[in-house]
């Protein structure tokens, strides 16, 4: 790095890269946090087209994320490198030191808001989470319901309808024979 970068003021080069790094990771969490919110509706209102076509877009943004988690150990690197320590050990506060001043308030405040919209995020994806596991166990339960033990087909090919499934499960609980 250039003595031409760095000033009595901070390392404004870095400071602007910080700066928009957070303001990238502010931009996909919110994309990642309204497709999550979508899913969640989706869930609720038993959308399975919605919610696998949201499923889709979940994990292209999760790439998106990957890419950015990838700049972020980058710029960490560069950061510790300047800072004397591993990337893995520069924290906002160490940032803090080698950055403008003056635009130390604006990166705590995007940094703050960025933790908050993660925590969000995660919550909303857990709460997705319980939400499918219950549908899925519900349905699961629905089949074992209707399920005799032969498996989805007969040996015809076809299906075996409800009211036969239902009946030869109930027969091989009550009838002693068979």
């Amino acid at each position: 790095m250039s003595a031409l970068a760095t000033t009595d003021h901070g390392d404004a080069i870095l400071t602007g890269d910080v700066l928009a790094h957070l303001d990238a990771q502010l931009v996909g969490v919110r994309r990642l946090l309204q497709v999550v919110l979508e899913q969640g509706a989706a869930i609720r209102q038993r959308d399975v087209h919605n919610v696998v076509r949201l499923a889709g877009i979940l994990q292209a943004e999760m790439q998106r994320r990957g890419q950015l988690e990838d700049e972020r150990m980058l710029l960490l690197e560069r950061a510790g490198s300047r800072l004397g320590v591993t990337g893995s050990s520069v924290t906002l506060a160490l940032l803090e030191r080698v950055m403008d001043p003056g635009l130390v308030p604006v990166a705590r405040a995007l940094s703050s808001e960025l933790r908050g919209l993660l925590s969000e995020l995660q919550r909303e994806h857990a709460c997705n989470r319980a939400l499918m596991h219950q549908e899925l166990a519900f349905l699961d339960h629905l089949l074992r319901l209707v399920d005799d033990g032969s498996g989805a087909y007969n040996a015809g090919g076809e299906r075996p309808s409800a009211g036969r499934s239902l009946h030869a499960s109930r027969r091989g609980v009550f009838d002693e024979e068979g």
